[in-house]
């Protein structure tokens, strides 16, 4: 399996009235980590659209346990699980500085044959770079 980290400061803007961070900011937040964890194993998103390629989100759910707070520094912890085919999951657990778990999710996004725009395969070069964490030593 594959597993990634990546930090966020909470952002005076993504709070609400309450002062927790705003719901739908969640969203954001795993898209910055689903793109910084793929980024840290050399596959690139810019590339992938290059190549023809999209991955628009099919799903996302998430829940959330405490709120998180203007200036928290929060840890987000993203995991592959599978290898893609034509679907790929990314699970999510986000802790604060006291390592508190402030949320918890996933989002599917599916690959897209940009010329068809159908859906495709996961690109062999993904496949190949994702590999060695889902075979058995």
């Amino acid at each position: 399996m594959y597993t990634a980290n990546c930090q966020i400061r909470v952002r005076y803007a993504e709070t609400d009235q309450m002062g927790y961070v705003y719901y739908g900011n969640y969203a954001m937040y795993y898209e910055v980590a689903r793109v910084e964890a793929l980024r840290q194993i050399g596959l690139n998103y810019v590339e992938l659209e290059k190549a023809g390629i999209m991955m628009p989100v099919h799903e996302n759910f998430s829940k959330y346990h405490v709120p998180a707070k203007y200036d928290d520094l929060l840890e987000i912890k993203v995991s592959i699980a599978e290898l893609p085919k034509v679907r790929m999951r990314f699970d999510y657990e986000i802790r604060n500085q006291n390592q508190e778990l402030i949320n918890e999710g996933y989002t599917t996004l599916v690959f897209i044959d940009m010329k068809t725009n159908k859906i495709a395969r996961a690109p062999q070069a993904m496949i190949e770079i994702l590999s060695p964490f889902y075979h058995e030593k």
